[in-house]
């Protein structure tokens, strides 16, 4: 008994003690986490971006590197970035990358408030200069309101990361913007870096200034941890891009119309919903013209009403009118203009998506037109008169008399020429009250 309680004991203690020494040795490597932002700041990268900081913290890595190429973004998630930011204990890096990439208007004031600003060869900062919603000059006291106020945010945030705060000044006054070397010689970013490897290099032993006190980064050896968006990240990520919103937008308007013209059908009502739902969602990220939305209702309601009422393709033309200029405006907001929004072509439709989806909907709207039209022409059978033609199937041999199946009912039905068996085909030629009168067909 003695001895089954010493061996007890003593697996006890080499399991605390491996496992003790397996969190130290955990502990002791270095790591930093990297989150890759590509698009524009909506509130999904800002969701993305606070996650990381909070993953960060909480795995104790060195820094928080943003790989970042944006042409911009709205106000309020800008902000909600910054915010989390500067109360981060980890140093955030915003890395502009890759080459090619820019940080332009909100990316601007995102580097100015991270704890260290880099940025790749061939990367370009700047122009903060704020935008009405058509990409026009604000003008009037609205345009100076604006701008002082973002002039005033950007210098606060450079001059507390004692970085050119009078060049961030110009980069929303005058919307100047600069590449990676002019960036680095003004003191606008505090270095440049060929790739995450160099990055790292020299990041390591660089002493960063917290709210929780200073710094000291250990990033020369320190392993890499990549974390990516999450599903329901990706999910929004993917359907706030103007185009893909306005396609499941008129996807889902599509597929309702199925759905009413074929009730029961039920793929396309649930098709349509989905789509509409998510096209609602994508649209609380983006800067939405509900006029936009109207006119492409309008333009629905105008080709249904040619199909029930023809005018010969008048109204279609209008709908036809009414859904490009719908589609145009769809991501143009008349609200005032912030220092954070990208050019006005980031939230564009793509003229060639707009192109498709006016054909199709005028191709197709014609073709029901067209058969309208047609159906008119056609003379109308009804009563009797209209079983006249239809193939059935003898119930009973008819010699002369007899019944008949067709049109989904019993007839009692007779025929003039040679007896018909039972089972046979039949064709109805004449009606007589309701009897048919029938061939072998």
């Amino acid at each position: 008994m003695l001895k089954r309680r010493f061996a007890c004991s003593l697996l006890l203690v080499v399991v605390l003690g491996l496992g003790f020494y397996s969190l130290a040795t955990a502990q002791g490597v270095d790591h930093v986490d990297v989150l890759t932002f590509k698009g524009t700041v909506a509130p999904v990268s800002a969701q993305y971006i606070s996650r990381g900081v909070d993953t960060a913290v909480s795995d104790g890595a060195q820094a928080l590197i943003i790989a970042m190429d944006t042409p911009g973004g709205l106000d309020s998630s800008m902000r909600q970035i910054i915010q989390k930011m500067l109360a981060s204990p980890v140093p955030v890096v915003v890395y502009v990358s890759p080459p090619g990439a820019r940080a332009g208007s909100a990316g601007v004031f995102l580097a100015m408030a991270a704890h260290v600003a880099a940025m790749a060869p061939s990367t370009n900062i700047g122009a903060a200069h704020p935008v009405g919603g058509q990409g026009e000059e604000i003008t009037g006291t609205m345009g100076e309101k604006v701008t002082n106020d973002a002039v005033a945010y950007i210098r606060t945030l450079a001059e507390n990361r004692g970085r050119n705060a009078d060049w961030a000044e110009e980069a929303v006054r005058k919307s100047v913007s600069i590449t990676a070397d002019q960036a680095v010689a003004m003191q606008v970013v505090d270095f440049m870096a060929t790739d995450l490897g160099d990055l790292l290099q020299k990041l390591d032993g660089r002493e960063v200034s917290t709210n929780f006190g200073p710094r000291t980064l250990r990033t020369k050896n320190a392993t890499i941890n990549h974390v990516p968006m999450n599903l329901q990240e990706n999910l929004l990520h993917t359907i706030t891009e103007p185009a893909i919103a306005y396609l499941l937008l008129t996807l889902g308007i599509w597929a309702l119309i199925a759905e009413f013209n074929n009730p029961g059908a039920i793929l396309p009502g649930v098709t349509g919903v989905l789509c509409l739902l998510l096209a609602f969602v994508a649209f609380g990220s983006l800067p939405l013209n509900w006029g936009g939305v109207a006119l492409i209702l309008v333009s629905i309601v105008l080709f249904i009403l040619d199909i029930k009422a023809p005018t010969h393709g008048i109204l279609t033309a209008g709908g036809i009118i009414a859904f490009i200029l719908g589609s145009l405006i769809i991501f143009s907001p008349f609200t005032p203009p912030t220092p954070a929004m990208p050019p006005m072509e980031a939230f564009r439709v793509p003229l060639w998506l707009i192109t498709v989806m006016t054909a199709f909907s005028a191709l197709f709207f014609m073709y029901a037109v067209g058969a309208g039209l047609r159906a008119q022409r056609l003379k109308v059978a009804s009563g009797m008169g209209s079983m006249v033609g239809v193939i059935g199937v003898a119930r009973s041999d008819i010699n002369p008399v007899g019944m008949v199946f067709a049109a989904s009912e019993e007839w009692s039905a007779y025929t003039e020429g040679e007896p018909i068996g039972r089972g046979e085909r039949v064709r109805v030629v004449d009606t007589e009250g309701l009897r048919l009168k029938v061939v072998r067909a």
